[in-house]
């Protein structure tokens, strides 16, 4: 890298990025968090309408299967696509010389991504129940819920 005369800052051939340029030339941390924090406004209400909606979801339908229920998968779905909206706004970011949005954007990502696994580890729990165990006084059979609907 050559260094100029007049400045210790090493700069690289054909970038001539000087403090005399516009901020959005030189993609500084001022213009970067101005970036991030305008998409964070923009994501914590789509984030809020998401979880309300998904929490929503469910209330009009009782529970009336026999068995263990399906596995759904509409929320993990909505979280897998808000956690890769929100990497294509870091990749973005980071290839528009903004690194500071860009990693605001990917800490977000982080947070969502473990929101995503953690509602996709309980909807999996809750698709596939573990067996119950065998029941001591009947050989081999397991124990069930003593309903007295359902020991007539």
């Amino acid at each position: 890298m050559p260094f100029e005369p007049s400045s210790h800052i090493p700069r690289l051939p054909g970038n001539d990025c000087s403090p005399g340029k516009p901020s959005d030339s030189r993609g500084d941390g001022f213009a970067g968090g101005c970036i991030s924090l305008i998409v964070l406004l923009i994501e914590i209400p789509v984030a809020i309408l998401l979880g309300l909606s998904l929490a929503i979801r469910g209330w009009g339908h009782p529970e009336e299967q026999s068995g263990a229920p399906t596995m759904d998968w509409v929320p993990v779905l909505w979280l897998g696509g808000f956690t890769l909206g929100v990497l294509m706004v870091a990749l973005v970011f980071l290839l528009s010389a903004h690194p500071y949005a860009g990693a605001v954007q990917l800490l977000i990502a982080a947070i969502a991504l473990i929101f995503t696994m953690t509602v996709w580890h309980k909807v999996d729990e809750r698709a596939h129940p573990s067996p119950l165990p065998t029941c001591p006084t009947r050989a081999g059979t397991p124990c069930t819920s003593s309903d007295s609907a359902t020991d007539r």
